[in-house]
């Protein structure tokens, strides 16, 4: 049985963690810090029966990214400037091409980017991004290859997407026998 201490302990230790985590999911700080009180909330709540803390208050953070999604499917994105792309000899061209892969990451589907952002950012083996997602393994491999190939073609052609034929190879791709 764990107590209150253990977990105040909890929380304080892997704070950052967790928010880094939660923030790479939403790309947004408030919503990010929202998600994860809830997420401590309910571990709170259920604490002497939960046996891996880690685990639990990351996959409650990302269901609940994932039905926020669900329920608003419109993405904004508000500027007070048109975005511009950046010269060759451009100091600032890095930023805009790390500004171009965070928009693209923020179109993925919540559960690929949960995949993308626990394998690379958060550096776990497949076996625990499975295990932290309630999926198989195989799962985990399909969805991080179509993350990167989407990542891939969003920063190839910023302006398009493909559609759901051309990424599966289908009739919709250029190029295309006929």
């Amino acid at each position: 049985m764990q107590t209150e201490d253990e977990f105040r302990d909890f929380v304080t230790s892997r704070w950052r963690a967790l928010q880094r985590t939660a923030y790479l999911l939403t790309g947004d700080h408030g919503r990010a810090e929202d998600l994860l009180q809830i997420a401590l909330v309910r571990a709170h709540r259920r604490w002497s029966r939960i046996e891996d803390p880690e685990l639990y208050v990351r996959r409650v953070v990302i269901n609940l990214n994932v039905a926020w999604w669900r329920r608003r499917r419109v993405p904004e994105q508000l500027t007070d400037r048109v975005p511009e792309p950046g010269a060759s000899g451009d100091p600032h061209a890095g930023l805009d091409l790390r500004e171009e892969l965070w928009t693209a990451v923020l179109r993925l589907p919540p559960r690929m980017r949960a995949v993308l952002v626990l394998r690379y950012f958060e550096d776990l083996p497949e076996a625990e991004v499975a295990r932290v997602l309630g999926c198989s393994p195989g799962t985990v491999k399909s969805q991080t290859s179509r993350g990167l190939d989407r990542l891939r073609d969003a920063l190839r052609d910023p302006g398009r997407e493909r559609t759901t034929n051309e990424r599966a190879g289908g009739p919709g791709m250029a190029g295309r026998r006929q």
